[in-house]
C-alpha cells in the first residue's frame, strides 16, 4: 500500500469529524481491516469503494459501534468512541435491507427512534412531519411498508435514520435493491439532501459509478487496506496502483521498461511499441512500469495518422454499440486486445468502421498514466 493513501493532492480535512487511526479488525486468522488511517471532513460526502470482502462494511460498522477494532482508535468529533455502545454515538446508519417495521405505518417507523429516546409527543409529530416532507412522503404517512414501492421504502428508511439529527450519516449499500433508473435518480436526490442538511455522509458501495457520481472523495479499499483516497477525478485520471487502474472503469495497460526520462516525459518500451508518456513522478531508465490509457483517450483512425508518436496498428475484432458511444475492440499486430471508445456525435458513427477492418489507434503523451510495476 502507498505510504500516503490520501493521494498526491494531500487534501485531508484540517478539522475532521471522523478519524480512523491505524484501525485493525481481525476475525480469527482473517484480517478484515488492516491498519487503516483516514480523515473525513465535516459536511463531506465520502464513499468507501471496493469489491466484496475488502473491509469497507467492517470499517463502517466499527464507526457505528457494531464492531470493535482490535487495534487503533476511532475519533468522532475529537472523542475516541472505541468501546462506546452504538446508541451513545452521534451517528445513524441506513442498512441495505432498510429494516422497516412491517406493523408500523410510515410515520410510526420514522418516529420509532425518537420514542425510544423519550421525545415528547408534540416534538415527535413535528419532527416526523419535517422528515417526511424532506423525503417527499408527506402523503404516505399512514401507509404500511408493504403498500410502498422499493424507492418509497428506501426514503422511509432514510427519514428514520435522519430524524435524530446525527453528526455523521452512514449508508451501507443503500441503493442496491433499486432498479437502475430509480437508483440513478436516487443518487442525485441523496446528493441534494446531503447538501441541504450539511451533514457528513459516508456511503459503502461496490458500484464505481455510484461512488463517482455522489462522493466528494473516494477511499478505494482492497484486501483490508486503503489503497488510494482522492476526488473521483483523481481516482479515475491518476490511479496510483495497477489494481486501482483496473478496478475503476475500463483501462488499457501496456507493461514495459523506461528507456529514457527527461523534462517530465518518459519513453517506455513495450511489446506493442515505444510510447512517450508525460509523468509527474520521477522515473529513470530501466524502471519497470506500465502505461495506463483509458479507452476514451484512444483515437481510432481509418488511415495511418500523420503524428508518429504513440501510434498502433491492428484489426477491428469487435464493436459494441452503447447508444451514446461505441466501444471498439482492436487486436494489435502483436495479438494484444485494446479498447477504444468513441462518442456517437454523428448519427451514423457506429457504421464508420466494421469488424475485420484494418485501423490505427493513437493517444497523446498526456493521455497515458505511468504506474510503477
Amino acid at each position: 500500500m502507498p505510504d500516503d493513501p490520501a493521494g498526491k493532492s494531500g487534501r485531508s480535512p484540517s478539522s475532521p469529524v471522523v478519524r480512523f487511526d491505524a484501525v485493525t479488525r481481525r476475525f480469527g486468522a482473517f484480517t478484515a481491516v488492516d491498519h487503516v488511517s483516514l480523515d473525513i471532513g465535516r459536511g463531506e460526502f465520502f464513499a468507501l469503494l471496493g469489491p466484496s470482502g475488502c473491509g469497507k462494511t467492517t470499517l463502517l460498522r466499527m464507526l457505528a459501534g457494531f464492531e470493535q477494532p482490535d487495534e487503533g482508535h476511532i475519533l468522532l468529533d475529537g472523542v475516541d468512541v472505541v468501546g462506546m455502545p452504538p446508541y451513545e454515538r452521534p451517528v445513524n446508519m441506513m442498512f441495505q435491507s432498510y429494516a422497516l417495521f412491517p406493523h408500523l405505518t410510515v410515520a410510526g417507523n420514522v418516529a420509532f427512534g425518537l420514542r425510544q429516546e423519550g421525545w415528547n409527543r408534540s416534538d415527535i409529530d413535528a419532527r416526523v412531519k419535517e422528515m417526511l416532507a424532506l423525503v417527499k412522503l408527506s402523503d404516505f404517512a399512514h401507509r404500511k411498508p408493504h403498500q410502498l414501492s422499493g424507492g418509497q421504502r428506501q426514503r422511509v428508511a432514510l427519514a428514520r435514520a435522519l430524524a435524530k439529527s446525527p453528526k455523521v450519516f452512514l449508508l451501507d449499500e443503500p441503493l442496491a435493491a433499486l432498479d437502475k433508473k430509480l437508483r440513478d435518480e436516487t443518487q442525485f436526490e441523496l446528493m441534494a439532501l446531503q447538501q441541504r442538511l450539511g451533514l457528513s455522509f459516508i456511503i459503502v458501495t461496490h458500484d464505481q459509478e455510484e461512488a463517482m457520481t455522489m462522493a466528494d472523495r473516494i477511499g478505494v479499499m482492497h484486501a483490508g487496506k486503503l489503497v488510494q483516497v482522492g476526488t473521483p477525478a483523481e481516482i479515475y485520471e491518476e490511479p496510483r496502483t495497477r489494481w486501482v487502474a483496473e478496478f475503476i472503469g475500463d483501462i488499457n495497460l501496456f507493461d514495459g521498461k523506461v528507456a529514457d526520462y527527461g523534462g517530465g516525459l518518459a519513453t517506455v518500451d513495450t511489446a506493442s511499441g515505444s510510447f512517450d508518456v508525460v509523468s509527474k513522478d520521477y522515473v529513470q531508465a530501466g524502471d519497470n512500469v506500465c502505461v495506463a490509457v483509458r479507452p476514451e483517450k484512444v483515437a481510432i483512425h481509418r488511415a495511418e495518422p500523420s503524428e508518429k508518436e504513440n501510434v498502433l496498428h491492428g484489426q477491428i475484432a469487435d464493436i459494441g454499440y452503447l447508444g451514446d458511444l461505441s466501444v471498439y475492440k482492436m487486436r494489435l499486430d502483436n495479438g494484444m486486445l485494446i479498447k477504444a471508445s468513441v462518442a456517437n456525435t454523428d448519427r451514423h458513427a457506429a457504421t464508420m468502421l466494421h469488424r475485420g477492418d484494418a485501423a490505427w489507434l493513437s493517444f497523446a503523451p498526456d493521455a497515458g498514466v505511468l504506474i510503477r510495476s
